[in-house]
């Protein structure tokens, strides 16, 4: 997949998250096999202000890239600006515009979905982040305000006029939320449109809902946002059904999707549940020392021993024990402390597998 002149190697995207996807957590995500990772949400108005959390945020490392820097305002001279500071930085491959985040307190200032209520400024936008970077450009979006996805289609003929090079897609209106269930029908229906990549998002919850997904809908790729965080191998299982399985996508998708090889065994497109094998628990406990020690190194030892309390639990889900393992993690204060129990966990796993 090429994103304006930029070659993705694979399908997958993990989404922006608010407060998850810090530096730390992308490393980890992108170390198993994810193609493309993005920044958390960035405020213009918190980059123009110099604000030392936003700045905070556009922190990198050579070994996640390709990365998307994710923006969010309503003002196009303020986006321009800012997406121009964001390439000087010299750390994003992609400046992405949020058109699609529905909480109010970011409604309310014109930005993330409500700019899908106003073309106009919408337009305008576009043209002038267009006009400041040289860096591919994506923007992503919901359905709009309604679920005929109308305001989707309105805003992607115009980004791609302008010179947008990707477009992600959740087709949720803004009152859904998170609720109900994405529509997966308009992915198909816009993807029908549009000569540039479009990327699906919206209830990947399994390696086999991605391949459904790229099947169903013809998208170029899938992003996956919440469900990373209850598994964070999800993106490398998923690009390794596509890899294993590519004739699960019917010849002029696979076309559409870069994939060449083929499986005549999963022929008619039957997806299966389980073609992933289950990840050996060294590599699931590596991955957590991993994501404790990146993030005791970027947020300091107090601020991430209180973060591992919830997020370490996110690799164990489903293992023997993972509940009093859970427990355990309450009170942790000290990387020592928590490397010592992620170190008794994984020896009690040994010793029930002997």
């Amino acid at each position: 997949m090429n994103i304006g002149e930029l070659n993705i190697q694979g399908h997958t995207v993990l989404a922006p998250l608010a407060g998850i996807t810090n530096l730390p957590f992308r490393r980890i995500v992108k170390r198993f096999g994810c193609s493309l990772v993005c920044s958390e949400m960035v405020s213009v108005k918190g980059l123009l202000y110099n604000s030392e959390k936003t700045l905070s945020l556009l922190q990198t490392d050579p070994a996640e890239r390709p990365l998307s820097v994710q923006i969010f305002g309503s003002e196009p001279l303020e986006m321009a600006e800012a997406a121009a500071i964001i390439e000087k930085s010299g750390g994003a491959d992609i400046i992405d515009i949020n058109f699609g985040c529905s909480v109010k307190k970011v409604v309310r200032t014109g930005a993330g979905v409500a700019l899908m209520q106003n073309i106009a400024n919408a337009e305008e936008l576009i043209r002038a982040v267009r006009g400041a970077i040289s860096l591919p450009l994506t923007i992503k979006i919901r359905s709009g305000w309604d679920s005929s996805g109308a305001d989707a289609f309105r805003i992607a003929e115009s980004a791609q006029k302008y010179g947008v090079d990707a477009i992600t897609f959740h087709p949720r209106t803004a009152l859904q939320g998170f609720r109900g269930r994405a529509d997966w029908s308009l992915i198909e229906k816009l993807k029908a449109t549009l000569s540039i990549p479009l990327i699906g998002n919206g209830d990947i919850l399994s390696a086999a809902d991605g391949i459904r997904m790229m099947q169903q809908t013809g998208c170029d790729a899938v992003m996956v946002g919440r469900a990373a965080m209850s598994n964070p191998f999800l993106l490398s299982d998923i690009e390794l059904m596509l890899s294993e399985h590519s004739a699960l996508l019917s010849e002029d998708k696979l076309s559409a999707t870069g994939c060449n090889s083929h499986s005549p065994n999963l022929a008619n497109g039957v997806v299966p549940e389980k073609a992933c094998k289950t990840r050996p628990p060294d590599e699931i406990f590596s991955a957590m020392k991993a994501l404790l020690t990146d993030s005791v190194a970027y947020f300091g030892e107090g601020r991430a021993c209180k973060m591992m309390r919830s997020r370490l639990v996110w690799f164990v889900k489903g293992l023997p024990g993972c509940s009093a393992f859970r427990q355990s993690l309450t009170n942790i204060e000290s990387m020592a402390q928590t490397m010592q129990l992620i170190d008794e966990y994984e020896r009690s796993l040994d010793n029930q597998a002997e």
